[in-house]
């Protein structure tokens, strides 16, 4: 399974419940011959640790901008040179708010800008449902996609609060074939 041989793939983690599975989607990139450059938010750091994703992607990762003990260029313009696809995963209300509106205010959101001209992005949203259906994150979905930001998910199915409803992150079969897409065009 090298679908990603040759390839650089950034992967930012943002705070929600479901950044465990980005460990997952860094596993199976890897797997697929990809070369992995994790980003995180501060607020994802108390979901998952930086450790365990700089282990399964065998690089750094940046938190913040500034970091200057990273030997790691972290810098947002160096990831966009770099990068075939960037995937935000999971991607929240706050992360798609921030980036229709042109707010970079950290890493994370500074390279969403940086990238949407230049490199493909995928997001794939998880949230709790009502959220989702928030008209206000609904119009943000839109605006994204038509500067040409893609989607995959959320899925429909248990929440972190026990509810069931749309808003579970996309599976990670369905990321990789989404951005094995994206790379493709």
């Amino acid at each position: 399974m090298d679908m990603f041989r040759d390839r650089t793939v950034v992967v930012a983690v943002t705070a929600g419940i479901a950044a465990y599975k980005s460990a997952m989607l860094v596993r199976e990139l890897k797997a697929a011959d990809a070369e992995v450059l994790v980003i995180m938010t501060k607020a994802a750091t108390e979901f998952i640790t930086p450790l365990t994703l700089e282990t399964l992607s065998q690089n750094p990762v940046a938190v913040e901008m500034f970091d200057r003990e990273n030997k790691w260029d972290l810098e947002h313009i160096a990831l966009a040179d770099r990068a075939d696809v960037f995937i935000i995963a999971p991607a929240t209300a706050n992360i798609i708010g921030k980036s229709a509106n042109g707010i970079a205010d950290d890493l994370v959101s500074t390279t969403v800008l940086t990238m949407m001209s230049s490199v493909p992005i995928l997001m794939a949203p998880s949230m709790n449902d009502r959220m989702w259906e928030n008209p206000i994150v609904q119009q943000n979905v839109k605006a994204l996609e038509k500067v040409g930001v893609r989607f995959v998910g959320p899925e429909l199915g248990k929440l972190a609060d026990g509810r069931t409803g749309m808003g579970r992150m996309a599976s990670i079969e369905d990321i990789l074939t989404t951005a094995q897409t994206l790379i493709q065009k």
